[in-house]
């Protein structure tokens, strides 16, 4: 099962879920696909969409899961890593209206780079992503309080 994790912007992502349709349509996709949509509203017959969900379910999800498809929040990312998954996040942007700023890409940037997920800058790239997922071994996350605190503040003076 791929749980999908849209979190709870209230800006729409519906980009991601047009694009995981089209991957389900071309059999890229072959699982249940499960969304927490949030606040995208979204119709599909290839996916099964919720809106918002309690913490319990959510995480019942994630552990059920298989893959995790996300935003670039790092509450979904870390939440994630925790449960040993693997994560293919994609940041909204905010060209396309869906977040105030592109603090997701940088955040992002910085999982992928440390090895914890495969991180995309666009929808585009996600069935190359989901193919790579094979040979794709993530760096187990580790609660290091630190090493979160270095991530983080390497993306602060990133923005500066």
């Amino acid at each position: 099962m791929i749980l999908v994790m849209l979190g709870t912007q209230n800006n729409s992502f519906h980009r991601l879920l047009e694009e995981i349709d089209k991957l389900v349509e071309k059999k890229v996709i072959n699982e249940k696909v499960v969304v927490q949509a949030g606040y995208t509203k979204y119709s599909s017959t290839n996916m099964e969409i919720f809106g918002l969900m309690p913490q319990e379910k959510l995480e019942k999800y994630q552990d059920e899961a298989d893959l995790i498809i996300t935003h670039g929040g790092v509450g979904s990312i870390i939440g994630s890593l925790k449960k040993g998954k693997k994560v293919i996040a994609v940041p909204r942007l905010h060209e396309y209206g869906e977040h105030v700023n592109d603090h997701q890409k940088q955040i992002v940037e910085s999982f992928d780079k440390e090895g914890y997920i495969i991180g995309i800058n666009d929808v585009t790239e996600l069935e190359e992503a989901i193919c790579k997922l094979k040979e794709f071994e993530p760096k187990k996350y580790e609660g290091n309080n630190k090493k979160m605190l270095s991530i983080i503040e390497n993306f602060i003076d990133n923005i500066k």
